[in-house]
């Protein structure tokens, strides 16, 4: 079992010691960089600090190292900024902050995108995202929607204040079998429970998979209303929606 001491760059030491609080999410994260290459470690610090133009510098300079661009996403810019998403989550970081370093990891995949799309890899999986009906918080939401995007996955948002129509309509029309619902306000809530009431009056519920997620939402709440699947970060959002794609996909 990988150790603490392990990791060799002092930032992610840092940040994993002082802000992260479920064992089973250092656990993972220790795991991850204790066996991700120094190079992608200090492209995962840079990214956390939000520090475009070093993300920029590392990325391009790990690529003509030899580096493959899926190593460089993975380890270095989804790794990282699955840290900021638990920052987010636990409010030690709040929306400027996930901004910046949103911009930080844009910095980095725009090597990485011309690479993947050259290489004639096909997506994962069509994943459907939307803030549900009267619901107007996004952030979550589109910090879910970078990391499924850089984890190999087809993203549809519909934004904000999305109702089960068209929810509905979405997975008709890019023939999707994922959905992601999110929710800030506990008011807003119980519109996820409709939507899944929704899709089994249309005939839908048996061909897609439904995850839900939102700082209010627990995983008994998902499968209260009858959700396939709880994402309680964006890392955890990624895995899951890989694992729902390959269900139906």
């Amino acid at each position: 079992m990988p150790e603490l001491s392990d990791i060799v760059n002092a930032t992610i030491r840092v940040e994993i010691e002082e802000f992260l609080d479920r064992p089973d999410e250092i656990e993972r994260n220790v795991e991850l960089f204790a066996n991700a290459s120094t190079a992608m470690q200090h492209i995962a610090a840079a990214l956390i600090e939000g520090d475009n133009e070093e993300v920029d510098r590392l990325t391009s300079q790990a690529l003509e190292a030899g580096v493959g661009a899926l190593e460089i996403m993975d380890d270095g810019l989804i790794a990282g900024m699955g840290i900021v998403g638990i920052k987010f989550r636990e409010g030690f970081v709040f929306v400027p902050e996930v901004l910046v370093c949103a911009r930080a990891m844009n910095a980095g995949m725009a090597y990485i995108d011309p690479i993947l799309a050259t290489s004639g890899a096909e997506p994962i999986g069509t994943v459907i995202m939307g803030t549900v009906k009267g619901d107007l918080h996004d952030i979550g939401k589109n910090l879910c929607i970078m990391m499924l995007r850089g984890g190999g996955l087809a993203v549809v948002d519909l934004g904000v204040d999305t109702s089960s129509e068209e929810f509905i309509e979405a997975v008709r029309e890019h023939d999707a079998h994922v959905i992601g619902m999110s929710a800030l306000l506990t008011t807003t809530m119980p519109n996820m429970g409709k939507t899944v009431e929704a899709f089994k009056d249309v005939g839908l519920r048996d061909s897609v998979r439904f995850m839900v997620g939102g700082a209010p939402v627990t995983p008994e709440f998902a499968e209260d209303v009858g959700a396939d699947g709880y994402g309680q970060d964006a890392l955890a959002c990624v895995e899951l929606a890989k694992q729902l794609a390959a269900e139906v996909c």
